[in-house]
């Protein structure tokens, strides 16, 4: 195994809700099919084998003390069902676990729950003080349990100091994909989704995506087609006639297919990956001319005229 694999830890709690485990694994199962070094775990708390709330059984199970974690692997804490989380008797059976999970949190490990999963994390009290969310359902329940922790209850998923939670089942996808991002970056991530049909959605209240993600809410391959051209050859000079040509199409109707699919036009689309590989350099501390050529840009006064251009909008939305 790689010195940077990165494990994956899926906790396997009696009662687990099957998706809530399921659809992170499978996304970074077509993470490492894309080339990504992970290596995924299943792991239990207790018994060997235990059943999740849709009759199938877990076994074969690594118990968690066995393991031995590095900074940035991450243990994800799946839902389960309620009744045990109200249970202060099968809470007490934790009590060791909950530690284990403090221990690795404080070595960088990190950490990350679906729907009810928030729970599990809010017991070890590494959420007081933080920013976490639950399942819509058990908002009143968190909040009476948990009064040092605040609940966001219009987000999808949230992360505060390396400690992530999801709202339910489909956003603990979305989770998975966000921290493929942050691991492996927009681009690989947006492969990611594409292959599991999955678009990373986040609330408003959110940070925006990586351009390299939005606009990418369809499934017209010739418009994802031409998407990838675009931000692999952003810097060069781009036409509306070559790229129609790629998609055996006439540059009227590929202008029209672009606008249906993604709600912008295609030379909204170029400006705006060309303006999030500026930024990042910027951000980079590169000089302006280098910016500019790396970006496709004739000169330094382009880049600045749709920098100012970008920011005006930007202002405008949310000034309404």
């Amino acid at each position: 195994m790689s010195t940077n694999t990165k494990k994956l830890v899926f906790i396997c709690f009696s009662q687990t809700h099957l998706l809530d485990m399921a659809g992170p694994a499978h996304v970074f199962y077509e993470a490492v099919e894309y080339g990504a070094d992970y290596e995924l775990l299943f792991v239990t708390t207790d018994k060997s084998e235990v059943l999740s709330t849709s009759g199938l059984y877990f076994s074969k199970l690594v118990h968690f003390q066995e393991l031995e974690l590095n900074k940035e692997d991450i243990v994800f804490l799946p839902g389960l069902d309620f009744s045990l989380l109200s249970n202060q008797e099968y809470i007490n059976q934790l009590s060791d676990f909950f530690y284990w999970l403090k221990v690795q949190h404080h070595k960088g490990i990190w950490l990350a729950s679906v729907c009810t999963g928030a729970f599990i994390l809010a017991e070890t009290g590494l959420l007081d003080g933080k920013s976490c969310t639950t399942h819509w359902r058990r908002f009143a329940s968190f909040e009476e349990r948990f009064p040092m922790v605040s609940l966001l209850k219009n987000r999808l998923f949230v992360e505060d100091q390396f400690i992530f939670s999801s709202a339910g089942i489909s956003s603990g996808i979305d989770l998975s994909l966000f921290l493929i991002e942050k691991q492996y970056g927009s681009r690989f991530a947006m492969e990611v989704a594409r292959e599991v049909l999955v678009y990373l959605r986040r609330s408003g209240t959110d940070p925006q995506l990586s351009l390299f993600l939005q606009h990418r809410n369809h499934l017209d391959d010739r418009v994802h087609k031409i998407q990838d051209f675009i931000t692999k050859n952003f810097h060069q000079k781009l036409t509306i006639d070559s790229m129609s040509e790629m998609v055996y199409t006439s540059p009227r109707n590929l202008t029209r297919m672009f606008k249906k699919a993604t709600g912008i036009t295609i030379g909204n689309y170029i400006d705006k990956i060309r303006m999030e590989h500026a930024q990042q350099l910027i951000r980079e501390k590169y000089k302006m001319d280098c910016v500019a050529e790396a970006c496709g840009f004739k000169s330094t006064g382009q880049l600045f005229k749709l920098l100012k251009k970008m920011d005006t909008h930007a202002n405008n939305v949310l000034n309404g």
